[in-house]
């Protein structure tokens, strides 16, 4: 899911003329990421529903209006939050499923594995966001956002699961995101750091055991 979210990005003309001076590109640059990080920061303590946008441009050095300038409000800052997540879990399953691709393995079932273990690696590295995001306490409509998201990452597993007529297995799809989905929640809530990882091992070597009996070899 790309984001609609429009944020004015201050691009320069080659003469600089028409455009944003490149400093006051950099400054507005990094007044964006104050404001993400402050916001992070007080969603993950707070909450969304409590968060206050004064709290957040406080905490990020920054005025309302600043805020305003980059980001639509406390709803906009947190759909960015998700967008930027979604992007690096993105790039971590791109990278291990391409690994161990190079690596020569040709089984769409242990890709899915290393694609789904760095998904949960990613959860527990940045356990903050992926907790806040999972808690359900989101702006209105976070929800929607929240399966079209799982939907999507079901599209992109698809691709891996292919049936001899050029089709996808569909239910198998539907069996492994229904187990992922579960298992970034619980680990994503999980206090102690030490058991979610070892949950999350027990969960992907259960994972690894899951066949189509339609195109599994005979035992």
């Amino acid at each position: 899911m790309s984001s609609d979210i429009d944020v004015p990005s201050g691009e320069v003309t080659q003469n600089g003329a028409a455009g944003t001076p490149a400093r006051t590109s950099d400054r507005g640059a990094a007044t964006r990421g104050a404001l993400l990080a402050a916001a992070r920061d007080v969603f993950c303590e707070s909450g969304f529903a409590q968060a206050a946008v004064t709290d957040i441009v406080a905490k990020a050095g920054a005025s309302v209006g600043s805020l305003y300038h980059h980001f639509n409000g406390k709803a906009d800052l947190y759909l960015t939050l998700f967008e930027e997540f979604q992007a690096r879990q993105q790039e971590r399953t791109r990278k291990a499923i391409n690994a161990v691709r190079e690596a020569g393995e040709t089984d769409p079932m242990r890709q899915f594995i290393a694609g789904a273990g760095a998904y949960l690696d990613g959860c527990l590295e940045e356990r903050d966001v992926s907790r806040l995001f999972i808690s359900g306490d989101g702006p209105p409509g976070f929800d929607r956002a929240m399966r079209q998201r799982l939907g999507k990452w079901a599209r992109r597993n698809a691709a891996l699961f292919h049936t001899a007529d050029g089709g996808v297995d569909e239910a198998l799809v539907m069996v492994l995101t229904g187990a992922m989905a579960g298992a970034v929640s619980d680990i994503s809530l999980m206090e102690d750091e030490d058991a979610a990882r070892r949950l999350a091992a027990e969960i992907m070597g259960i994972v690894g055991t899951i066949r189509n009996p339609r195109t599994a070899p005979p035992v």
